[in-house]
């Protein structure tokens, strides 16, 4: 293992995340809002600290492992987490201990949207500015990390697209060079920003709240600057082009990618994920809408369909934006809408979950089986875009499934024994593993009541969740270390 590396590529990363702390340094100085001291000094203390890290293994650049990889994707996220807390921290406004401080950034950088801060509105600007910008930041690590650099690993949602099954790709990478893939999805992501705040401004918001809910939306992240979330807007034209929004972030954006390069719009339909993504979405948006029309929850017809697709396709795509108390809605449409996070977007988005195309070739492995009830002598193949997949990769699935269920299961008994109600600890886990955001119970509205144990494991919760299990876990396993 390349120690000396590793150290060499920690301090480079926190040396660079130092400079994330200058935006929201002007932006206190423009609003004069008294903030800006603890960006200052969040900025020297972690461009200090990579300095030391960097400067004694600065001439060691030998070449990486796959372990070291695995290594070096564990701590860009732990160590970036623990370095974003750094300005909640040192700030008087709002006043926050250590553990919510490393909670809300954790959830800001792996886009969980999960906050223990209440009373946004009346926060310093640069605070809420910093917010949305780590959910932006930990949005575009996300798609390099999923797109770029986990195929390499052998690892994450893109490794279903290695052997030219289940997607449009032909390899792993978009170019023949990491360094490339990585240049030409920070453009696709930095153009998806630019045009969702200028659509977001055309709306009616102004451009502090358009540039904040862009870093968010393209993110899938759910920070909002207002305690309404979009809700505060009280605008239908803004909560549709939101959804819109929703949808296209939630896309892989290797499809993205194609459509640029290509100048064609026709790979996005003639992908299987993407299509059942759309067709999950309306299924699970009709039944809401009707469920909440026909209980009479809400009088007008346009009304419960708004509010159906709307939360629908927040929830689904793990945004996690609120116009309502959907937690207060009638039967089961609660339980519904978590239980569509768990499915989460496409891989290789921005978006949580399991991922569509897990939940496809999950279904089609068990309809499989009951097709081998019937004839036990037949071969029947797992087929994505027409292609049968090899049985590693269906293996892989169930594998992935099989350390999910488990995770959650031992997070979800924590928090229980912490002495939080079932409903409290089921959705809180739900809603970080699944990198959603708002639950139900006590976590309804914020994370703020709960207690720090419960906050510590549900921060791994928010890392398992965006490494995809495995990526976290194998660094855990005693044979990651032997030589």
């Amino acid at each position: 293992m390349q120690l000396l590396t590793i150290q060499r590529i920690l301090g480079i990363l926190l040396s660079l995340f130092s400079i994330t702390m200058l935006p929201a340094a002007a932006v206190s100085f423009y609003y004069d809002d008294g903030s800006s001291q603890a960006f200052i000094s969040a900025f020297i203390l972690l461009l200090v600290t990579g300095l030391i890290f960097w400067f004694p293994a600065r001439k060691h650049q030998k070449e990486l492992k796959i372990r070291d990889g695995f290594i070096v994707v564990v701590m860009f996220w732990i160590a970036l987490g623990i370095s974003g807390s750094l300005p909640f921290f040192l700030t008087e406004v709002p006043e926050m201990s250590f553990t919510d401080a490393v909670f809300e950034s954790m959830s800001g950088l792996t886009t969980t949207g999960a906050t223990v801060l209440t009373g946004l509105d009346s926060l310093p600007e640069a605070v809420l500015f910093y917010r949305q910008f780590l959910q932006w930041l930990g949005g575009m690590g996300i798609v390099v990390l999923a797109v770029a650099i986990l195929p390499l690993l052998g690892v994450g949602g893109m490794q279903l697209y290695r052997a030219e099954m289940p997607g449009p790709m032909k390899d792993a990478k978009l170019t023949p060079r990491i360094t490339e893939t990585a240049k030409a999805l920070w453009y696709i992501y930095l153009s998806l920003t630019v045009g969702f705040a200028v659509a977001f401004y055309l709306a009616g918001m102004s451009w502090f709240d358009a540039i904040g809910h862009s870093f968010s939306t393209v993110a899938i992240g759910g920070f909002s600057t207002h305690d309404a979330s979009i809700g505060y807007f009280n605008s239908t034209t803004i909560e549709m082009i939101t959804v819109v929004f929703m949808l296209l972030a939630g896309m892989n954006f290797a499809l993205h990618f194609l459509a640029w390069r290509h100048r064609s719009i026709k790979h996005y339909w003639a992908d299987a994920e993407l299509r059942a993504y759309v067709w999950i979405l309306a299924v699970i948006s009709m039944v809401v809408s009707g469920y909440l029309y026909f209980t009479h929850t809400y009088q007008d017809p346009w009304t419960a369909i708004h509010q159906g697709i709307f939360q629908t396709v927040s929830i689904g795509t793990t945004a996690g934006y609120t116009t309502a108390d959907y937690s207060s809605w009638p039967g089961f449409l609660p339980i519904l809408l978590l239980m569509a996070s768990y499915i989460g977007g496409c891989a290789g988005s921005t978006a949580g979950g399991m991922k569509v195309i897990r939940v496809m070739l999950l279904f089609k492995q068990g309809y499989r089986e009951i097709l081998r009830l019937i004839h036990p002598n037949a071969v029947f193949a797992v087929k994505l875009n027409n292609k049968a997949l090899p049985t590693k990769v269906v293996a892989a699935v169930w594998g992935f499934l099989a350390m999910y269920v488990f995770c959650f299961s031992i997070m979800h008994l924590f928090l229980m024994a912490t002495g939080l109600d079932i409903v409290t600890s089921f959705s809180a886990v739900t809603a970080c593993l699944n990198n959603l955001g708002p639950g139900l119970g006590e976590v309804g509205a914020n994370f703020s009541s709960i207690n720090s144990p419960a906050k510590w494991v549900l921060c791994i919760a928010m890392l398992l969740g965006r490494l995809e299990i495995f990526t976290l876990l194998v660094v855990l396993t005693p044979a990651f270390w032997r030589r």
